[in-house]
């Protein structure tokens, strides 16, 4: 194995993890924005009040954006499987 398949290996992992973890929390980001405007506009100091709509943003962003997830991922997985041999030898 040499030092430029170790690296490359690194470098896709941290951007799978950067691509998968971007739609979950800009949903939460965008959601928490919203309902601290909402928040601000009315004058409401109620800190729980935030976790609900987040909640439901991330699974919602999961939902819609899980199946382009799992194909990322398996695409990763599925290139490291087959890269076996060619670092071994």
């Amino acid at each position: 194995m040499t030092p430029e398949s170790v690296l490359w290996i690194a470098q896709h992992a941290l951007e799978i993890t950067l691509l998968m973890s971007a739609p979950p929390l800009l949903a939460a980001l965008l959601t928490g924005l919203l309902v601290s405007v909402f928040q601000a506009a009315t004058q409401i100091n109620e800190m729980t009040l935030s976790f609900i709509p987040k909640l439901l943003a991330i699974f919602g962003a999961l939902v819609l954006f899980g199946p382009w997830m799992l194909a990322l991922l398996l695409d990763y997985i599925r290139d490291l499987f087959t890269g076996i041999p060619g670092m071994i030898g």
